[in-house]
Formats: structure tokens, sequence, C-alpha cells
């Protein structure tokens, strides 16, 4: 051996003394003569693949001249002195020997303030070399720890990204190799960290990542508030490896931290928010973690969990089905910090970026499912935070927040949580947003199993049917809400609906009344089609039928306070629509209520709608109104009481209107079947003496259905009026021959066609003739009309009116003839006339 020792001492002699002249050529002024000596030094020494013992006398001699090099202007020479340096550092036996003078010249180097290296290749070298010298020595390095430290504070910011990588992994190693000194100055490396946390380069930030995991893990544990929020917004970048890196340090600190029970409840939520990240390797690997940390604290703490650890094992009655129950550590570790979580967990929902909501809002899941029926306890600021969260602009977060509040629903008894939702859907706290309540009612309810939740199935039924509730709001997303509670109860508890079906379908009701949208309204009616469903009923009129004398008494308690802005001004129409001919096994309590709606006292536009109402269901009154006959029986007070006095007459448009909509419900009574002709005639003289009133009204719609109402009884009863009634129905006829509206002449021609046609043995032409010879006499002065179709239309009326009294239309037309600017209709005329003689004749 020591003849070995000494050959070996003589081969690094002689190659020293080989080298003495590039030694001496270091210091030359000429860079390339300063080049060729180290490439010669490089070529004599570390390729030569010299023995270990020779290379460490050949490193303790070279050393000094290398570390020199180091500051050469030419960044060729820095780049082989970085190499040489390196390449002795891996083979020799004892690197440490090098210590004293290489960490205090890689300190001035590379640990300054100012950028002393311009090369960025050559300071990742160097940097490298670091590791290197790190990776060999260990230990050794603990003397040198403020170099140690200034160098890294200096790479780890570094403008090349690679150098920041670089950086980071030393100091993994190097806190690895000397834990017993890195926590005394671990601190000062969090700063430049938490700068390049947030580099462009994907690599890069994970790096940083893996650093500042090991910096605070063999750090005093001081530092951890300064990084947590860099690393939660490190769990909302877009690189998964990135995200994965945040799952994997945080699942560490949670198993290894030395004062990790002080961190437990500020670095739980980072794991957590790993449970529900978008790719599956992270959720796995944070599932693991999780549930290593919690079977760890479970065990640190069993003499604590023995209780538990014996009764709470078994899940829930009504646990979420296909879920998998978190262990009895995760779920302690949740409920021990809830009220540390819950206020962290409301203010991060009002953040203003939308990732940290929506991250967020995932998290809050996860933490109430954990919590099971500990949730409880922090009842009333978990739906705060979910009524404010429900108005979130970002559909993700509401989505969120709802599947928080359905495990709500699941874990708390309904006892509990009504209790505080339903005084909030009594008074919202937001004018803006009043629907937020009930978006969480419905999730709530949603989640409640259906045992728990019947008992207290009319509570909920009664405060959705309270005018103040159902009927206070319009707004379509309150209307939706709304709707959506009434599912949740009949998804939930179906059948059992039945014993609050009068309420839901009050709800029901109301919605479609107010709402403007054909979806929302579209939705009302499946809504309502289920409810008969779930009572075994066939159709919605059997739903009607079962509660339309209760709905009716409904309307009838607020009818003396009604006005425009009422609901229930819409809500008799659904109903009466609605309920269709079962509407009609109720006229004693619906006839009231029509009454008092249309008084003349009550509000004009009021009063209007409810007549468009009543005229749109006269016209199939055999199908709604009086289906069973009930209709009918209460005519003439329907006329005397509910048509007559709303067309008296008043000056104003809306005035006008009303009698226009009186008219209109008047013609569709009398041409829907709803009456008798006997019930006519027994109203004759009203009706023929008002329908020539009204046939003088300002508008021309009015006009038109008085016209057409006169046709209509005409048509009904005109063979059995008397000559009388007959000659008072003409005058106002023919006055509407010169009206301004074309139709209204039409409509009057119409009827004048019918009047002859009731012409019959009771009428007295020959007493009558005077009426008649006027009637034709005026008819003839429109042969002349000036519109060819009111022309074609006189002539028709009046080859009618020849039927009864040919000779007295002969003599008449004979007489106007000569006078007539269309003698071809006088002579039209004069032929059927003529016709009819010849016929008689035969």
């Amino acid at each position: 051996m020591a003849s070995t020792a000494s050959r070996e001492k003589h081969v690094s002699a002689e190659v020293l003394r080989g080298l003495a002249r590039h030694l001496n050529s270091l210091g030359e002024d000429d860079k390339s003569t300063r080049k060729r000596a180290l490439e010669s030094i490089k070529r004599e020494t570390v390729d030569k693949k010299l023995s270990a013992v020779a290379l460490q006398e050949l490193f303790s001699a070279l050393l000094k001249p290398l570390l020199k090099c180091l500051s050469d202007p030419m960044e060729r020479c820095r780049e082989i002195a970085i190499l040489l340096i390196s390449e002795f550092i891996r083979c020799v036996p004892e690197p440490q020997e090098s210590l004293p003078y290489l960490m205090p010249c890689l300190a001035q180097r590379f640990g300054d303030k100012e950028l002393l290296e311009p090369a960025e290749e050559l300071r990742l070298s160097a940097t490298r070399m670091l590791s290197l010298t790190v990776e060999v020595c260990g230990k050794q390095l603990a003397p040198y720890l403020n170099e140690m430290m200034n160098i890294l504070q200096r790479t780890v910011v570094d403008p090349f990204p690679d150098v920041k990588r670089e950086s980071c992994k030393c100091t993994v190693n190097f806190a690895k190799c000397v834990p017993e000194h890195f926590h005394m100055q671990a601190e000062s490396l969090v700063k430049p960290l938490m700068q390049t946390i947030a580099h462009q380069h994907s690599k890069v930030r994970v790096s940083v990542i893996e650093a500042t995991g090991t910096v605070i893990q063999f750090g005093t544990g001081k530092n951890v508030d300064d990084v947590l929020s860099h690393l939660a917004q490190r769990l909302f970048d877009d690189s998964p490896q990135v995200r994965k890196a945040v799952t994997v340090v945080v699942g560490d600190w949670l198993l290894n931290l030395p004062d990790r029970y002080s961190y437990f409840h500020k670095v739980t939520p980072l794991l957590l928010s790993g449970l529900t990240d978008e790719i599956p390797e992270i959720r796995l690997l944070a599932a693991d973690l999780w549930r290593r940390v919690g079977a760890q604290w479970e065990k640190e703490n069993e003499d604590d969990l023995k209780d538990k650890m014996d009764f709470l094992l078994t899940p829930p009655p009504f646990y979420p089905p296909g879920v998998e129950r978190p262990g009895l550590g995760c779920r302690e570790l949740v409920v021990r910090n809830l009220y540390r979580l819950v206020p962290a967990i409301s203010h991060d929902l009002t953040d203003w970026l939308v990732p940290t909501r929506v991250r967020t809002s995932q998290l809050l899941s996860v933490l109430l499912l954990h919590a099971e029926d500990h949730s409880t306890q922090h009842l009333q600021p978990l739906l705060a935070l979910l009524y404010r969260a429900c108005t979130d602009s970002e559909r993700d977060v509401v989505h969120n927040c709802l599947a928080a509040a359905k495990q709500l629903g699941t874990f708390v008894p309904p006892e509990v949580f009504l209790k505080l939702l339903l005084d909030h859907v009594n008074a919202p706290s937001s004018a803006s947003y009043p629907w937020s309540a009930l978006m969480v009612l419905c999730a709530v309810l949603g989640g409640c199993p259906k045992a728990l939740l019947v008992p207290h199935l009319r509570q909920v039924a009664d405060t959705l049917a309270q005018p103040e509730v159902c009927q206070e709001y319009h707004q379509v997303a309150y209307l939706e809400q709304l709707l959506a509670c009434v599912d949740a109860l009949l998804r939930q508890c179906g059948s059992e609906c039945g014993a609050v079906s009068l309420q839901l379908l009050q709800v029901l009701v109301t919605v479609q009344s107010l709402s403007t949208e054909p979806h929302v309204s579209q939705k009302a009616l499946e809504s309502t089609q289920i409810l008969c469903e779930v009572q075994g009923l066939g159709s919605v009129t059997e739903l009607y039928r079962q509660h339309v004398a209760q709905l009716l008494d409904w309307q009838s308690a607020s009818v003396d306070s009604l006005s425009i802005y009422s609901p229930q001004r819409l809500q008799i129409h659904i109903i009466v629509v609605q309920s269709g001919p079962v509407i009609g096994e109720f006229m004693s309590q619906l006839m009231p209520l029509l009454c008092k709606w249309l008084h003349p006292g009550q509000d004009q536009e009021i009063r209007m709608n409810i007549l468009t109402m009543l005229a749109k269901l006269l016209l199939d009154a055999g199908n709604t109104l009086d289906s069973q006959g009930f209709f009918r029986d209460g005519f003439e007070n329907f006329l005397s009481e509910v048509i007559f006095p709303n067309l008296s007459w008043l000056s104003g448009r809306s005035a006008a209107a009303l009698r226009t909509a009186a008219l209109s419900c008047l013609l569709a009574l009398l041409h829907g079947g709803a009456v008798t002709p006997q019930q006519v005639l027994a109203m004759e003289l009203p009706l023929t003496s008002g329908l020539a009133l009204w046939m003088k009204e300002e508008s021309p719609m009015s006009r038109l259905l008085a016209c057409r109402s006169q046709s209509v009884i005409l048509k009904l009863v005109g063979s059995s009026l008397s000559a009388q009634t007959l000659n008072r129905i003409y005058p106002s006829l023919l006055s509407r021959l010169d009206d301004s509206s074309e139709d209204v002449r039409r409509e009057a021609l119409q009827a004048l066609g019918l009047w002859f046609s009731c012409l019959g043995s009771n009428y007295d032409t020959q007493l009558c003739a005077s009426d008649l010879r006027f009637v034709f006499q005026q008819l003839l002065l429109h042969l002349d009309d000036a519109d060819s179709s009111v022309q074609d239309r006189a002539l028709e009326v009046l080859m009618a009116g020849s039927r009864v009294v040919p000779n007295l239309v002969k003599k008449e037309t004979e007489a106007v003839r000569a006078k007539h600017r269309s003698v071809r209709y006088c002579d039209r005329l004069l032929q059927h006339i003529d016709s009819i003689g010849q016929q008689s004749a035969h």
C-alpha cells in the first residue's frame, strides 16, 4: 500500500511538473494563451483518467489557480475552469478538502447581489457544480451555511429558468444533508422562492413548489403562513404537474411537519381541494394522502377517539348512495377545524377571481361531506354564505353550492334547517336577489330523506303558499325557484303530497298567473300534471274538481282588496280556464265573485280583464261555465247584474273599451249556447233597446259587436218576436248603413237580411206598410253606394224583402229607377220580383 501511495504521488508530481508552464500561462494577458493553458491542464489531468489519489493531489495544487480563472474575462476560460473543478469534485475521494477555498469563491462570484457572471449557461454550470458539491460533501457543508444560503438566495431568482430549477434542486438536497443547521437560515429562502413561484415556465413552478415544501419542512415552521396563499394560488394553475406538486407538498406537511397540529386548519383545505381536481391522477393522489393523514391522526389520538371508534364507524342511516364515507380521522380533523374553516370559505366565496370562487365552492361540498351532522352547529353561517353564493354570476359556483346545500339536507334534521330557512324565505334579506333563499331551500329539500321530510311537509307547503312568498315577487328567477321547490316536494314525498295538494296547486296557479315567460308557464303546467299523477288522478280537471271550491274561497277572501296590481285578477283566469267543465259545477260560488269583480265601482281595467275572460269561456259554454246547465239558470241575473251595468255610458276611452269588452261578452253569451230562446224572449225589451243604443257607440268595434249581437238574437228568436219589437229593431240597423266602418255596414246589411226572414205570419204587412216602405227606400238608396260589395249586399237584402211584399218593393223600385245611377241593380231586382210573381202564378 505504501508503495502504491508513493507511486501515485510520484505520478502527480510528474504531472504537476509538466503543468508548471501551463500554470504560469494562466497569468498571461493574452486570452488565447490562457485558454490553451486550461485546455492543456484538462488534457493532462481529468481527461487521462488518473487515479483518485493522484487527482486528489493534483486538485489540491490546482484549486486556487482554477478558482482565479472563474473571474477570467474570457467566457471560454471560465467555462473550462468550472468544468475542471466539477470533474475534480466528482472524482476525488475527499472533495471536502476543497471547501475552505471553493465555497467563499462561489459565494463571492454567484452569491453577490450584483450579477457578476453574465453568461447564463456558465451560471447554470456553476449551480450544477454546487449541486454536485452538496451531493458529494453532504454534512461537511454545515460550516458553510451562510455561503450556501447567499448563493441559493441569488440563484433562485436568477433570470435563467434552468438556473432557477437547478437552484431549487440544490436547496432540497442541501436541506436534507444538514437538517440540524438548515433551519437556522431557512427563512431567508422563503422570499426569493415566493418571488419565483409564479414563473411563466411550469417546470420552474414545480421546482419552486418542491423546494418550498422542503424549506418549510426543515425550517422553523414559522413561515407556513407566508407561503400558504402562494400555494393556494397554484391550485388554480393551468398545469396539472404544478397542481400535483402542491398536493404532494401539502400532503407531506400534514404527515410530517413537526408543528402540523398548529396548521391543520390552514393546510387541510389545500389538500382537500385536490379531491375535486379535474385530473383523475391528482384526485387519486389527494385521496390517498388524505386517507393517510386521517389514519395517522387517528392513531396519534387513539385515546381521545376510543368511544367514537366503537360507535361511529357505521354510516348514518340516510348516507348519500354511491359515496365513499371518509375515515374517522379525516372526519374528525374537519369537524374540529370547521369553526375556523367556515369563515374562510365565506370570505373566499366573495373573491373577485372566478377560479377562486369555483374551487372554494367545490371545497365546501367536501367539507360538509366530512362534517356530516356536525354542520348543524354551524348552520346559520353556512346558510348565510349559501344565500350569497347562489347569487353568483358564475354558474359553476351556484351549482357547487347547491350540491353543498343538498348535503345539509341529508345530514341536518329538517326541524333545524326549516326553522332558519323558512324565516328567510318569508323575509328575504336581499331585495335584489329574493330567490336565493328559495334556491337553497329547494336544494336542501332535495337532499332530505322522505321519512324525515314528510312530517314537515305541511309546514313547507303552507310557507310557499303564503301571499308574501308566492305573490310578492314577479321576477322570472323567483318564479322558477318557486316551481323548483314544488318539484322538490313532489319528487321527495310523492303520494304524501296529497295532504298539501291545495297549497301546491295555489303556488302553481300563482306562478302561471304572474309569469310572462312561456317556458315558466309550461313548467308550471308540467308540475300540475305531476301533482295529479302522484295522487293517482287521471287529469288536471280531476285535480281541480278536488279543490275548486277551496280555490274560489281563496279568491273571495281577497276580493274586497282587489286592485289592478293584484295577482288574484290573473289567478281566477287560470283557475276557471284550467278547470274546464268542472267550473260549471261550482257556479253558485263563482257567480257572486263575478258580480263583485264586475261591480261598477271596481277598477275598469280589472272589469275589462274579467269580461274578456268570460267572453272566451262563453264561446264554449257547454264545456266551461254551463257544463252542468247551472249558468243558464242565472242568465237574467247575469245580464242585469253583470253585463248591463258595464254597458252604461261614461265618458273616456277606458269606459269605451270596457263597453266593448262587455259587448263581446254579450255576443259570446248569445252565440255560445248558454241561453235558451225562451230566456232571450224574456229579456227581449232590454236587449233590443240596449242594442239600439250601443249601435251608436263611438268605437267601431262596439258598433260591430252590437250589430252581430242583434243578428244572433234574430237567428235565435226572430220568428217569435212581435211586430212591435221587429219595428223597434230596424231603425238602428238602417242607421248603420252609413257607418264609417265597412265591417259595420256589412254586418248591418246581414242583420237586415235576417230581419226580413223573421217577418212571418204574425207580422201584418198591411198594417206595417209604412215601416216596410221606409226600409225599402233606405236600401234602394244604397244600390248607388260607392262600394260595390255594399251594392251587392243591399240587392240581396231587397230580394229577401221582395219575397215578403213583392208589390211594394216593385213599386218603390220603379219609382226611383230613373234616378239611379246603377240602373242595372234596379233591373235585376225587378226581374227577380217578376220571377217571384211567375212562380206564384204557377
